[in-house]
């Protein structure tokens, strides 16, 4: 792509969407007609910072997310427009704070390590009514619904509509199913660099939302949207490859129990990594209250979560926080639906990173079933309970936050702890139900 006026003369785009994501993965934008375009290419387009769920005041000057033209999206479903996300800058100087600024710094990190960071998620998301308050399908209603083809057939002109999309757009997706929670969904597409995965599913999830909105539903991405149902993962898997991206530094035999299951010694170490940093983790991976409704919950209609609620590791079991399914790659089961797209492959890479510089031991691995026997494993540590336990972790961590960046991880850290107090301050009906007879 050499220039975004070009491109919007050879597409027939008439406007751009010149996107950025905060903090709390709202996602922002300026909707900018194409005979502007050349002139937000070079200075980008003016945004109130403090408007938005970013670390700033009224005072700051504007800031100027520039579009990088390399990753643009002309939108499938309205051609005439085109999606593209954008640089966040103030006075001439990137902005620390905005997620995919940290996620270019850490891929940049990764090169210099001669490194290059490959993933995939797996964004699961429920259909409701417009209003949000109930599933779509008034008939999805098995005990055990994954894989239901009557129910995803119900939901075929969504679903199908989307996968035609991402088949157009070349990200070659090669699954889509009913999940396990009623209303659930799942649709997977290729891995890729981190940042081409971080843009895909930042544009994924507008795309979900914007397709169900035009079927007169509402998607969303909510880690534990309804009561005793599956929540909303969103499992990473993650790949390390030599810089040229065409020999992967995971794969091979290794030593010991991460050999056993195809991760080699950088593999392992870049593991150890994860695990090492896995109680501050969940601030990123599990960033709103609702989240710790998924990771710390009750066994579920169907009879089981699928979130993990351990630091562990294992082969092919998904009853632990990380396993690996296979030779040179493992999966990632902690995130969940609110995960920022940017800042979730960042503090992927910046605790791997951490991991390889410190050759970190991933710890011993554990192939039991952890919901049924994981009171056996006594040393194993276990996730935060809730979101000021994950913030505290975080903070406490000087070596991830130090990788992501100190001005980033304070911001992030200052806005989550209020977050949490407007939480702590609202006034449930479950306190009145409890309390008001006392």
């Amino acid at each position: 792509m050499s220039d975004l006026a070009t491109f919007a003369a050879e597409r027939g785009v008439k406007y751009f969407m010149i996107s950025y994501t905060d903090l709390f993965g709202g996602q922002r934008a300026k909707l900018v007609p194409a005979q502007a375009i050349a002139g937000m290419e070079q200075d980008g387009a003016g945004f109130a910072g403090f408007a938005t769920w970013l670390d700033m005041t009224p005072a700051h000057p504007d800031m100027l997310a520039v579009p990088d033209p390399a990753a643009v999206v002309q939108l499938p479903w309205k051609p005439e427009v085109a999606w593209v996300p954008a640089t966040c800058v103030m006075e001439g100087e990137e902005i620390e704070q905005a997620p995919r600024n940290v996620l270019r710094r850490m891929v940049d990190a990764a090169a210099a390590e001669g490194l290059r960071v490959k993933t995939g998620v797996e964004a699961e998301f429920f259909l409701l009514t417009p209003e949000g308050d109930r599933i779509s399908d008034v008939h999805d209603t098995a005990a055990k619904p994954c894989y239901d083809q009557q129910a995803v057939m119900r939901r075929y002109d969504v679903i199908a509509e989307v996968c035609d999309y991402m088949l157009g757009l070349g990200w070659n997706p090669y699954q889509n199913d009913h999940e396990d929670a009623n209303g659930q969904f799942e649709m997977n597409w290729d891995f890729d660099d981190a940042l081409v995965t971080a843009d895909r599913h930042s544009f994924f999830k507008f795309m979900v939302k914007s397709v169900a909105e035009n079927h007169g539903l509402r998607a969303t991405f909510m880690p534990k949207p309804v009561e005793g149902l599956t929540g909303n993962g969103c499992h990473a898997h993650i790949s390390v490859w030599d810089i040229a991206g065409q020999a992967n530094a995971f794969a091979g035999a290794g030593t010991g129990q991460t050999g056993e299951v195809g991760l080699s010694e950088k593999g392992a170490h870049f593991l150890g990594g994860i695990m090492q940093h896995g109680e501050a983790l969940p601030a990123i991976t599990n960033p709103t209250v609702n989240s710790y409704k998924r990771i710390n919950a009750p066994r579920t209609i169907s009879g089981a979560t699928w979130a993990p609620n351990t630091l562990t590791w294992t082969g092919n079991n998904r009853t632990h926080m990380v396993r690996v399914p296979g030779p040179g790659r493992f999966e990632l089961r902690l995130p969940d639906g609110a995960a920022n797209p940017y800042l979730l492959q960042a503090v992927i890479i910046a605790a791997g990173l951490s991991g390889l510089k410190g050759k970190a031991d991933p710890g011993p691995r554990h192939d039991i079933d952890m919901y049924a026997e994981g009171h056996t494993v006594k040393d194993a540590k276990r996730l935060p309970l809730n979101l000021l336990d994950a913030i505290r972790a975080f903070e406490a961590d000087g070596t991830l936050t130090a990788m992501l960046g100190a001005g980033f991880s304070a911001s992030y850290a200052k806005l989550k702890r209020q977050e949490w107090n407007a939480y702590t301050a609202h006034f449930s009906q479950w306190e009145k139900d409890n309390t008001l007879d006392i």
